[in-house]
């Protein structure tokens, strides 16, 4: 190639940046911008029953760091349980919870430790008035990782617990989760008296101090 016609590509070359800026004056910026983001928050789902959903998705609702909870039914043997079945037992379905959270704010970790003082870990197959393997108490890991922290989780509760009974609450492999019909979800949003008159009647807050405390 000429001297000239070589010299004059290689600057034509060393222009093109300056170039796009000129007439893409959002490129470069953005280049800079997506470099300098901030990571996005990684969003997990955790899973748990403690008898009537009702007042655990209340309870997760009010925790920072939670971004979403649904009220379902998880652990049976059919396939789409309706509250009908579910509620008259027999189907291996417990009223469960999944929890959506960013664990850039919240742990998984935090989420079980906080689990534990919402419910009543040393009765089987009963919370408070309700009473059925329904209303059990229970955490569905989603993943080895999750099964590890809920059972060392569980470990530190037997030996930092204010009562004598042993917890039964289970930890369990999550299967398939099903979102509960539209008007249980957010109840306690939608429908705030009477789920309030539900909960004080069935002695959850009651029952959760005696064991627990403030």
């Amino acid at each position: 190639m000429h001297r000239r016609r070589f010299i004059a590509t290689c600057l034509g070359l060393a222009a093109l940046p300056l170039i796009a800026a000129m007439i893409l004056p959002g490129a470069v910026a953005g280049q800079q911008n997506m470099t300098n983001a901030p990571a996005q928050s990684k969003y997990q789902t955790a899973i748990f029953a403690g008898g009537c959903f009702w007042c655990v998705e209340a309870d997760f609702d009010a925790i920072p760091g939670v971004v979403k909870t649904v009220s379902g039914y998880i652990g049976g043997h059919t396939q789409n349980p309706t509250y009908q079945e579910t509620s008259a037992g027999g189907t291996g379905y417990a009223e469960s919870v999944e929890v959506t959270f960013d664990s850039a704010k919240i742990s998984y970790k935090k989420l079980v430790d906080g689990f534990w003082h919402r419910i009543d870990p040393m009765t089987l197959n009963r919370q408070f008035c309700d009473s059925g393997d329904q209303y059990r108490t229970a955490i569905f890991y989603n993943s080895p990782e999750q099964k590890k922290i809920a059972e060392q989780s569980r470990r530190e509760i037997e030996k930092s617990k204010p009562f004598k009974e042993p917890i039964v609450t289970e930890i369990t492999r999550a299967t398939t989760f099903y979102p509960a019909e539209d008007y249980h979800q957010d109840y306690h949003d939608k429908n705030p008296v009477r789920y309030k008159f539900y909960r004080y009647n069935c002695g959850r807050d009651q029952r959760l101090k005696e064991l627990w405390g403030e």
